[in-house]
């Protein structure tokens, strides 16, 4: 052991590192391999660093050893010396299992021999700088760089990426000289982030941003995913000799086109981190002209229920997609049971006996009946089919061992419960592990996109598809989305909703936050912020009293009615406007009048007059009239032109003749920031709930420009918030429910 460290750290590993490397047994007899083949090229020289550094890299890659002293050779003797010539070499390898290897067609893929002059990057470089020079000068420094430098290496593949970077930024400093002040100045750190320009929460429709947009972010991280067909050029792909053939069959029935698929169970209510999802899978295929199927992973009949299908598939529709198909893993029962029974006589499968409490954990030992004959694991498996074993007594297991050191995971199982859709015909269901990558590979998805912690599947998912010898798709991992102030676990939401916490679910937002495969947690005010700026371009204006105070105007007569114009988005009055009723008797908000002049209020007083929004006029109080109990129930006014007095100092909103309406104020339904996190929230998440989360005003008032609204349409109460109507709403009663407040302080207006 003490002598292969010392090799080891010959090529400049640290000795931690060395030791590492010995723990994975085949990693450690290649790169000793490698390294004895490289130091018989040399002879008495001794490795350098750069090449050093070169031969790990490719021997931790490389997936098939009969390429090692290859690959060495070009390493060693300089032929192939950057990071991205390797990956191309490795690349090509993987594209051409064959046993004798092309010398010239290699060397072309890899760059080989190609010397890249300095002016030819000058050049190439003044090229792509005229292109954006326009855009350039408009927005200076603020201009996304990464643009110049992803179209110069493109342009300059094998060129030294320092170099072309060096040349990029003289000549974008040669063009706009040094940075100004105003180049320097930092945006307000209040504004919105950058990656949260798509945002619809609760009833929003699609935006229009600054930025990039939803398309464009998915079609720039195409360029990291494999192009349709060529799977095996991605990290970790295993190459059979039938893969090349089955991928050609795959392009056949595909035509190249980009595939994907949302698969959820269809067991519990969407959240957000679903809302990612759909994103994802159907703007991916979107951005790249392909297509997305919505296919229900519905394996598990104990809990599923309709109400979760057709709930999910009005979700998808809601965040503006269509799926190419709707399919159902039930659909595939009959041929994912035949491909059990193939794996079955591979001998990559059996049937065993032991209890599901035995398989729990990691470490388990194997079962003793993995090595047990294929044809009585047939029968076997033929009687778990006929019914002939109770649930929990047998299952069918495949002989594997996933990334996370799981042992043979379950195929199949035994669960004497209906299907929805196949009704009692099977009595053994399939399990994720074992239906999603074929389900997958059936309807010849090319990504198959999921959150990380599925990447611990990945390389069961390669295995089965291979083990069938069927075409393999590629499983690409992304970041979950958690939000702060809840819990995005369906298991959790449901119990909120058994429990009467939730009467519905409406956390359905539709938020790209970057296309990351990191983990994000997003702060509740971030969306908030979003979708304001959303609203406040979509939602036209209505006004609306949640707390009325009766106001009479003495000086106008009791039969004088009027009809205000008010603009429907006063930043822009060309885009619309409606009219409301002006009269003697108005509504205006409780909190907008002050019996007792306080320092700092502007609005209604004994003393202090308040002008009325888009009414051209001005109201001063002659009476404050008061109940039994001495609270204040309505005021007598006067009002004049606003052309004829001083400026009040605020203007506040009312309604006249108004409708009725039902109000539903939502807040934080916890109370901590992670109420699923025991060192906040000892004694678990349904112990935080924000006895505030939900307040129901019964007898609001709201204009009558809003009578023939939709449900879901969307407005903002002016001086109130963004609302939306509910579908509880009646002829007889609206009601509306608060998407989010408004960034201002109403006592500021």
């Amino acid at each position: 052991m003490a002598d292969m460290v010392s090799i080891f750290m010959s090529i400049g590993l640290n000795e931690q590192k060395a030791k590492e490397t010995l723990k994975n047994e085949a990693l450690s007899s290649t790169l000793k391999k490698a390294i004895e083949q490289a130091r018989g090229l040399l002879g008495s020289a001794s490795i350098d660093k750069t090449a050093a550094t070169m031969l790990y890299n490719m021997v931790t890659r490389l997936k098939d050893p009969t390429r090692l002293s290859f690959l060495t050779e070009y390493i060693i003797t300089r032929k192939i010396n950057s990071e991205l010539q390797l990956s191309a070499a490795l690349d090509f390898i993987k594209s051409h299992p064959q046993e004798n290897l092309d010398r010239l067609e290699f060397e072309a893929a890899c760059g080989v021999g190609v010397v890249v002059t300095p002016e030819q990057i000058e050049d190439a470089v003044e090229l792509i700088i005229r292109k954006h020079k326009d855009q350039l000068l408009a927005e200076r420094y603020r201009f996304n760089m990464g643009i110049l430098m992803g179209e110069a290496r493109t342009a300059l593949k094998w060129a030294d990426g320092k170099i072309v970077k060096n040349e990029v930024d003289m000549q974008v400093l040669h063009l706009l000289g040094p940075k100004t002040e105003a180049d320097l100045e930092k945006k307000s750190n209040l504004e919105p982030k950058p990656f949260l320009h798509k945002i619809c929460l609760l009833f929003v429709g699609e935006a229009n941003t600054e930025g990039k947009s939803l398309m464009e972010q998915l079609r720039g991280e195409a360029l990291k995913f494999h192009k349709p067909g060529e799977n095996y050029k991605t990290e970790g792909y295993v190459v059979t000799p039938n893969t090349m053939n089955l991928l050609k069959k795959h392009l056949e029935e595909t035509g190249g086109q980009v595939r994907t698929r949302f698969p959820p169970e269809p067991n519990g209510i969407l959240h957000i981190g679903h809302a990612k999802a759909i994103n994802f899978n159907f703007g991916y295929a979107k951005a790249n002209n392909g297509i997305c199927f919505l296919r229900y992973d519905d394996t598990n009949p104990e809990k599923e229920e309709e109400k979760y299908f057709t709930a999910i598939k009005e979700m998808v529709e809601w965040l503006g997609y269509k799926p190419y198909a709707v399919t159902h893993a039930s659909d595939q029962f009959q041929l994912l049971y035949d491909l059990a029974v193939d794996l079955i006589r591979r001998g990559h499968a059996y049937v065993c006996h032991q209890r599901g409490e035995e398989l729990k954990g990691h470490n388990i030992p194997p079962s003793p009946w993995r090595e047990r004959p294929v044809e009585e694991s047939l029968l076997l498996f033929d009687r778990m089919r006929k019914g002939m074993f109770a649930e929990g007594e047998v299952t069918l297991r495949m002989k594997m061992v996933m990334e996370d050191g799981k042992m043979d995971p379950v195929a199949y199982r035994i669960k004497y419960t209906p299907h929805h859709r196949t009704g009692d015909t099977w009595c053994i269901y399939p399990t994720y592990d074992y239906t999603h990558c074929l389900c997958d590979s059936i309807e010849n998805i090319t990504h198959s996109l999921c959150t990380k912690e599925f990447q611990a599947r990945r390389s069961s998912y390669f295995w089965l598809c291979n083990a069938l010898d069927l075409y393999c798709p590629v499983q690409w991992e992304y970041g979950r989305l958690n939000l702060t102030y809840t819990v995005v676990s369906k298991r959790k939401i449901i119990k909120l909703v058994e429990t009467g916490i939730m009467l519905a679910l409406l956390s359905i937002t539709d938020v790209l936050v970057g296309v990351t495969v990191a983990q994000t947690t997003m702060e509740p005010h971030l969306l908030e912020a979003c979708v304001r700026e959303v609203l406040n371009d979509t939602a036209p204006r209505a006004m609306a009293i949640l707390e009325p105070l009766k106001v009479t105007i003495t000086n106008l007569p009791t039969s004088a009615q009027t009809e205000v114009r008010v603009p429907d988005f006063p930043a822009n009055e060309a885009k619309g406007s409606h009219v409301v009723p002006f009269s003697k008797t108005i509504f205006i908000e409780q909190s907008d009048f002050r019996e007792v002049m306080e320092k700092g209020y502007k609005r209604l007083t004994p003393d202090q007059p308040v002008g009325l929004r888009h009414a051209g006029y001005v109201i001063s109080v002659q009476r404050v009239i008061k109940d039994g109990c001495g609270k204040v129930c309505e005021l007598e006014v006067t009002c004049a032109s606003s052309d004829s007095v001083e400026k009040p100092k605020a203007f506040i909103h009312w309604v006249s003749d108004p409708l009725r309406c039902e109000v539903r104020l939502y807040e934080s339904l916890f109370l901590h920031k992670n109420p699923e996190d025991p060192a906040e929230v000892p004694a678990g998440f349904l112990s935080d709930i924000n006895p505030n989360s939900l307040t129901v005003i019964g007898s609001a008032l709201v204009d009558r420009s809003v009578g023939k609204a939709k449900v879901f349409d969307k407005f903002q109460f002016e001086r109130v918030g963004y609302f939306s109507l509910d579908p509880d709403s009646t002829s007889e009663k609206l009601v509306f429910n608060r998407t989010v407040t408004l960034k201002e302080d109403p006592g500021k207006i």
